[in-house]
């Protein structure tokens, strides 16, 4: 009998299982190809977690998983000694279906090690989460979360005692715990009614919430601008039917925006996200409604956060009127202007200052530093090796943290976080709106003179899904080729820089070789092109099911930036078969 299917018994089989599980398993039972899915591997807990679909299964999101993966994080706080169990876990859980039963279970398997839990009364933001790790001064803090991800999904994220998730050595340590733990077998947990009659688990929110709150207000660069024009500035918020509605709402009342309005469809927690195909705002599709309402509010501009709200996604008006949504490069570049600018102008920008951005994230950041004298330093995908620098300079006292942000619309302003952040992000950017309207200026006018000023940059991300076991087989291939034999040409026009992240070389055209310093290894590989303005990054993504083609190009045009972007993929979409 195949693996899976002898798994498949054992789980049908299990006592442990609750009856709603084994009423699942018993419905695919004549399904060879969903049982094969559900079963073929187990669920990945990497560096950043796990997420997947939910259901029964080895590789689904289910309390049994969860139960499992919690029993790592108990050796890991365990590992660390009594004082760490005392310190505690901070337990966050977003919008989505079963969040707050994960987040339950996850207390639960904690307190039957006699370690600490504590566990939100709400849903909450990603980045209170990570505050409140750091607030509460905990040994670890785990989000139930799978971001902007569909209805389908749930996830499993894990922090350290900075705010930040795990470094890859305690990821390992936690990997390793669970590897040898059997889901059945070797998990403990007790009731939740036991754990708090013990004490062991301690409900929060209200006054983080306030905490949180009050440090957000600190990043304000001008709020005088806010009043300048709080009686005719308009802005509507979606929350997609998550974490972001309570405390963005809050935060644009306290600063004083008079005329927020808010796409009351979206703003329901509802794991099934019932408005949009994804919660995600990256696609345009999600802000139909809130569009429709700004065309008949007269709005200045429309924001959107994720169901964890650590993303954030904007909707401007350009000089015809029509409402273009930006990119997550975009708005990091306006970001970048408008805080570097303002800090400038009012004698708060330190020489040490810094901006962080990913490998994949636009090179326009680095032209907009370079005009202000700052630093900018690159790492590689995932907001938490951004967070690593931000501890990393606590320790050395060598920079001072301006913005952190990566192109898939995660953005960090301040030190109180150590994970993009939906909160002060939206508070940036309705504050850096509101500046130019105080200039007669709208943010995409804004944008074109950013463009103007620095070289018109145009990037694009595609990500090319590949699901199920098949899936993952085609990735690896697809990335074990271009190593084996790279392409050359991308548009006729040599490729005349490799560099592989993963075997941390960087190979030439004209055969010369060098290693890549700096950067820990990953399965990413970029291509610059001869013109010296273009390049092409390849990468799986570490949470999802699909392969990831990031493209950019400066020229001397947004057009001609943008066309021949468009060319580029085709010409690599061709090379590669996908």
């Amino acid at each position: 009998m195949d693996n899976y299917k002898s798994t498949y018994e054992r789980w049908l089989n299990s006592s442990v299982i609750d009856e709603n599980t084994r009423n699942e398993l018993m419905s695919i039972k004549n399904d060879e190809k969903k049982i094969e899915e559900c079963f073929y591997k187990e669920l990945e807990f990497g560096t950043a977690g796990m997420r997947g679909i939910l259901g029964a299964g080895t590789n689904r999101m289910n309390i049994y998983n969860v139960r499992r993966a919690t029993m790592g994080i108990a050796k890991r706080v365990c590992d660390l000694g009594d004082d760490a169990k005392k310190s505690g876990v901070l337990i966050g859980y977003d919008t989505r279906n079963f969040s707050r039963v994960f987040a339950e279970e996850t207390a639960k398997v904690l307190a039957a090690h006699e370690i600490k839990a504590y566990l939100f009364d709400t849903a909450h933001s990603v980045p209170e989460v990570s505050f409140g790790i750091r607030t509460l001064k905990c040994a670890l803090g785990v989000v139930i979360t799978a971001s902007h991800n569909p209805k389908e999904y749930n996830g499993y994220k894990v922090y350290g005692s900075d705010g930040g998730q795990l470094p890859p050595q305690a990821a390992d340590v936690v990997i390793n715990a669970i590897n040898k733990c059997d889901v059945f077998d070797d998990v403990n947990f007790i009731s939740l009614e036991e754990a708090m009659s013990k004490g062991l688990v301690e409900i929060v929110g209200p006054e983080l919430n306030r905490k949180f709150l009050d440090v957000i207000k600190t990043q304000q660069i001008n709020p005088d601008v806010i009043k300048e024009v709080s009686d005719t500035f308009k802005l509507i918020y979606t929350p997609f039917h998550g974490t972001g509605s309570r405390p963005v709402k809050a935060i644009l009342k306290e600063i004083g925006f008079k005329n927020v309005l808010v796409v009351k469809e979206q703003d329901t927690e509802d794991g099934d996200f019932p408005t949009v195909k994804s919660p995600n705002p990256e696609d345009k599709e999600g802000f139909e409604i809130a569009i429709k309402m700004a065309k008949e509010n007269d709005v200045d501009i429309i924001i959107g956060t994720d169901p964890d709200c650590d993303r954030v996604g904007i909707v401007v008006r350009d000089a015809n009127g029509e409402y273009q949504t930006l990119t997550g490069n975009q708005t990091g570049a306006l970001l970048c202007e408008y805080i570097l600018s303002q800090k400038k102008k009012n004698n708060t920008l330190s020489d040490d200052s810094v901006i962080i951005k990913t490998i994949v994230t636009t090179e326009l950041a680095a032209e907009i530093a370079k005009a202000y004298n700052v630093e900018i330093m690159n790492v590689l995908t995932g907001f938490k090796y951004i967070g690593e620098k931000m501890t990393e300079f606590v320790k050395t006292n060598s920079h001072t943290y301006v913005l952190g942000f990566e192109e898939s619309y995660g953005y960090l302003i301040g030190t109180h976080a150590r994970d993009k952040d939906g909160v002060v992000a939206t508070m940036m950017i309705a504050e850096m709106a509101a500046y130019y309207k105080t200039k007669n200026m709208s943010l995409y006018e804004a944008l074109l003179d950013v463009y103007e000023r620095y070289g018109y940059f145009y990037e694009k991300t595609v990500s090319v899904v590949m699901p199920g076991k098949d899936g993952m087989e085609k990735m690896a291939e697809l990335m074990k080729n271009l190593r084996v034999a790279p392409m050359s040409k991308i548009c006729g026009m040599d490729i005349v820089k490799t560099t592989d992240y993963n075997s941390q070389i960087i190979s030439y055209a004209d055969g010369k070789k060098e290693e890549l310093k700096g950067l820990p290894k990953s399965d990413v590989i970029k291509f610059n092109l001869s013109d010296e303005k273009s390049q092409l990054i390849i990468r799986p993504s570490g949470t999802e099911p699909k392969i990831k083609l990031y493209l950019s190009s400066s020229q001397e045009s947004f057009d001609k930036a943008e066309n021949f972007v468009l060319d580029m993929l085709t010409d690599v979409k061709s090379q590669l078969k996908i």
